[in-house]
């Protein structure tokens, strides 16, 4: 595969750097800027953090971060209002066609947004970058039902796994609901999205650090959202937890998960909670991958292509 020769690949990166900063100073958003080091992590079973040690034992163990997401809560709780940050971070086992374990994201927090109103400013960014016009918003349960003829909100985990079996050949005793339902997502359903569109309204058990609360069925569903462009996940979108005692009880499964799974045990970042606890306005946020946006922009299939230096 032939890849873009390098001065172009730095002129494309500078060119959409400008205009993502021109799009966020015309709205009064501050850029800010957070460690890439810390001595806490992300719990979440999916995300494998790298692990940084001084060559002193006796110093604490560091982490890479994953994406800047708690540090620009706890700003956000200390009173800075809106504001993004376009940051490098780091995911261990993440190779291929759309992953490296360093990328880029552009992250952006707005206090007083509803979710609809953060997917309203979302879709004004995308037709500035990618020249898209009105983009399409669909339920995650009407998705499934309209492919796969199944309700992700109130199927059993047993019928789950027989469907799953029959559909992707996929099955085995250490997945649960989530895994299930990401593998058919992945291999059933984002093929058949349209050339961009967004999709809302995900199962509880995924909502992550967003609000859980019910639709317009009544079903308790996690406000967030994911944008999909030419089938690939470019940008993903919560509407903000703010309860301390619920994010911990969510830490707490997430380690039992892991401790499960086999995976490294991780510590609760108690400053995270202390911020929520401090009072984190009502906001919604949204990290989008800015290499990934790059390929768009590009027309490339590959993310090595808008990477400078990618990790081979």
């Amino acid at each position: 595969m032939e890849y873009l020769p390098l001065l172009k690949k730095l002129k494309l990166r500078a060119s959409v750097l400008a205009e993502v900063r021109g799009f966020f100073a015309e709205r009064g958003v501050m850029e800010v800027e957070t460690p890439l080091l810390g001595t806490r992590t992300v719990t979440d079973v999916h995300l494998q953090s790298f692990e940084v040690r001084a060559h002193d034992r006796s110093q604490p163990r560091f982490f890479l971060q994953t994406s800047p997401e708690y540090a620009m809560k706890k700003l956000l709780a200390a009173g800075s209002g809106p504001i993004y940050q376009i940051s490098k971070a780091f995911r261990a086992g993440e190779l291929s066609r759309l992953h490296n374990p360093e990328f880029t994201l552009l992250e952006w927090y707005r206090p007083g947004f509803s979710l609809v109103d953060l997917m309203d400013e979302l879709e004004q960014f995308i037709t500035r970058l990618l020249s898209r016009q009105k983009i399409p918003r669909y339920t995650y349960g009407d998705l499934f039902v309209r492919n796969l003829n199944m309700d992700p909100h109130s199927i059993s985990l047993e019928e789950l796994q027989q469907r799953s079996a029959e559909l992707v050949d996929v099955s085995g005793e250490d997945l649960d609901k989530t895994d299930y339902l990401q593998l058919l997502m992945d291999r059933k359903i984002e093929p058949t999205l349209p050339d961009c569109c967004f999709v809302y309204e995900y199962p509880q058990a995924q909502a992550a650090l967003s609000v859980v609360a019910p639709n317009a069925d009544g079903i308790p569903v996690a406000q967030r959202f994911e944008l999909y462009v030419d089938g690939m996940e470019l940008a993903n979108g919560y509407f903000e937890l703010t309860d301390a005692i619920e994010q911990r009880s969510r830490f707490e499964r997430d380690l039992a998960r892991r401790s499960q799974l086999g995976l490294p045990a991780i510590t609760i970042d108690e400053d995270l909670l202390s911020a929520l606890e401090s009072g984190l306005p009502s906001c919604s946020g949204v990290a989008l991958g800015l290499d990934r946006l790059l390929m768009k922009i590009g027309r490339s299939e590959d993310i090595r292509d808008v990477i400078s230096y990618p990790l081979e």
